[in-house]
């Protein structure tokens, strides 16, 4: 066995009608991964023989020993994609106005301000920390519960901070590439780094019941829906174009967590806010 992962398909079949989606996919993330870890799922790329130093250095960079295995789930999801999200996709965007969509863009970032928060402490950037808080509070507030993003237009903007990044500025390695069931490209960092998410999401930690559990899962369908169709264009572009989409997929995974993760390390701006008075350097 070279290399574990999980399937979202089984914790939303799995999920009790009496809980919250968000309370019950880390656990059943987990037990997915043990279960596969165990040996259901071992496709394993051959590595090239040690006399053939280039290949090696090839294999070596692309860090892909599951590509077998990964290329099936890439085929699986590009089906589910054919012939689910994209045209629920195609559909929002040719129904709901543009506005509709950005304000309820903006909701659901609202939601997940908490998360970036928290990512944000434990990344030791307090002044992303007080960008993501004075956000949530701002378009709390004056922004009607997130439908609007006026904190953007008064000095707080958006940025990407999830517990993959943080995994990743406390020097914890990627790991080889993986391609998940539904969640697409990811890494054993990433795919840890996703459950982390869900357990710190307050929303896991709200009450059960039908209601709750509604919610959840039209937070959850709405967000995949929305970025669905954001992206589009992109990825028809892509999938029409490219000689090989499951490799340009990888790569640009790759150069986007890399960009993130890069930003996140290179905002070192001190905590007092940059209109306030600075010391003088000597």
């Amino acid at each position: 066995m070279c290399g574990s992962t999980l399937s979202p398909w089984s914790v939303a079949q799995a999920t009790p009608p009496s809980r919250s989606p968000m309370r019950a996919l880390p656990h059943l993330s987990l037990l997915a991964a043990v279960i596969l870890s165990g040996g259901l799922l071992a496709g394993c790329a051959q590595k090239p023989p040690a006399d053939d130093p280039e290949a090696v250095a090839e294999f070596n960079e692309t860090n892909d020993p599951l590509e077998p295995t990964n290329r099936v789930f890439y085929a699986v999801n590009n089906g589910l994609d054919t012939v689910i999200l994209r045209p629920l996709a195609l559909g929002y965007r040719y129904v709901v106005p543009e506005v509709v969509r950005t304000h309820t863009r903006n909701v659901l970032s609202n939601i997940s301000s908490p998360v970036t928060l928290f990512n944000d402490m434990l990344q030791a950037r307090p002044r992303r920390a007080g960008d993501t808080l004075m956000r949530f509070l701002v378009n709390t507030t004056a922004g009607v519960g997130g439908v609007f993003d006026v904190a953007t237009d008064w000095g707080w903007p958006a940025h990407d901070s999830d517990a993959g990044m943080t995994l990743a500025m406390w020097g914890l390695p990627e790991g080889p590439f993986l391609f998940l069931p539904v969640l697409g490209p990811s890494s054993p960092r990433d795919a840890t780094g996703f459950g982390a998410d869900l357990v710190m999401d307050p929303t896991f930690w709200v009450g059960r019941g039908d209601v709750v559990t509604a919610l959840g899962w039209t937070r959850f369908s709405l967000n995949a829906i929305d970025t669905r169709a954001s992206v589009l264009d992109d990825l028809d572009k892509i999938k029409a174009q490219a000689l090989d989409p499951y490799a340009t997929f990888r790569s640009l995974y790759r150069q986007h967590r890399q960009s993130q993760i890069e930003d996140a390390r290179a905002d070192e701006r001190a905590t007092v806010p940059a209109w306030f008075q600075q010391p003088s350097k000597q």
